[in-house]
């Protein structure tokens, strides 16, 4: 299938979908007219592809996990997608307490300053 009824098929513009190819994350054909020409497994490729990024996992990671990934269900637990999911949740752990730190720190800041106004009791 040409990017246009791929892009059709899964809701992905066609500049998106040729980043995924940059990417390493897509692998096309070039048919003898240069045309990209993608192979039917292509649609549920992508969706796992934007699957993995709603996940909070990058284009790099899940470049990683592709040798792991199937068509018809979740990527297989393998060291690499083990270590490499492990690693991002860890990570978006450390994001979401710093965010809570931040958010604690400007309600604190809000507060004081609501107080001093004569806005809160």
């Amino acid at each position: 299938m040409l990017i246009g009824e791929l892009a059709q098929r899964t809701g992905v513009a066609t500049r998106l979908l040729r980043y995924y190819e940059e990417q390493g994350l897509l692998h096309p054909h070039r048919d003898s007219n240069g045309y990209r020409s993608y192979p039917e497994s292509a649609p549920e490729t992508v969706a796992q592809i934007r699957e993995l990024l709603a996940g909070g996992l990058n284009t790099d990671d899940i470049a990683l996990l592709m040798p792991c990934a199937q068509n018809d269900g979740p990527v297989q637990a393998c060291e690499m997608s083990v270590r490499v999911m492990a690693d991002r949740s860890a990570e978006l752990d450390r994001r979401i307490a710093d965010l809570d730190r931040q958010r604690a720190h400007l309600a604190a800041q809000l507060d004081a300053s609501l107080a001093h106004a004569g806005l809160r009791p």
